[in-house]
């Protein structure tokens, strides 16, 4: 079975679920930047990752999805600075669900990722409550995914790949 892991990756945070993702993948692999990827044909199954970025998904892993998933089997990680268990947070992932409405979605993963310095600066400068709130949390996100995230992501990919081999 020929894989592909592939991301896009503001902070380097995706990059590192992309990363523990592929060293849990065994058989034929490939590792690349979203923008690197010209297709998917030529894979059996493709991990796509990307951030949350002004709730809902990274424009560059939304149009991606929308342009070349379509009829393949996908599986998406997705990172954002909330806890895994903030309130609202499923409708930032339903979006990202939907962006890979034409793929044939294979298994999805999420994690909190690090709220890089700029966008925190940018939120507490809101006239919003809301959006400076979470500014506040940043320094709750430092070090996110931390070493359990990148192992719930390790096995994500394992339990991804034993289901699509049947």
């Amino acid at each position: 079975m020929r894989t592909l892991v592939a991301y896009f990756s503001q902070t380097g945070k995706t990059k590192l679920v992309a990363e523990a993702i592929y060293e849990s993948i065994e058989g034929e692999r490939e590792l690349k930047e979203l923008g690197q990827v010209e297709s998917l044909e030529g894979y059996d199954l493709s991990f796509i990752g990307f951030p949350i970025i002004a709730f809902g998904p990274a424009k560059e892993g939304k149009e991606f999805l929308e342009q070349k998933a379509a009829g393949r089997k996908v599986a998406l990680f997705i990172t954002h600075a909330a806890p895994e268990d903030m309130a609202g947070i499923e409708a930032w992932l339903d979006k990202c669900r939907a962006a890979a409405a034409s793929a044939d979605l294979v298994g999805f993963f999420d994690c909190q990722g690090e709220l890089s310095e700029a966008i925190a600066a940018a939120l507490l400068k809101s006239d919003d409550p809301a959006l400076r709130s979470f500014g506040e949390r940043r320094p709750e996100t430092v070090g996110q995914p931390d070493e359990t995230r990148l192992q719930r992501a390790r096995d994500f990919a394992r339990e991804v790949m034993a289901r699509v081999e049947g």
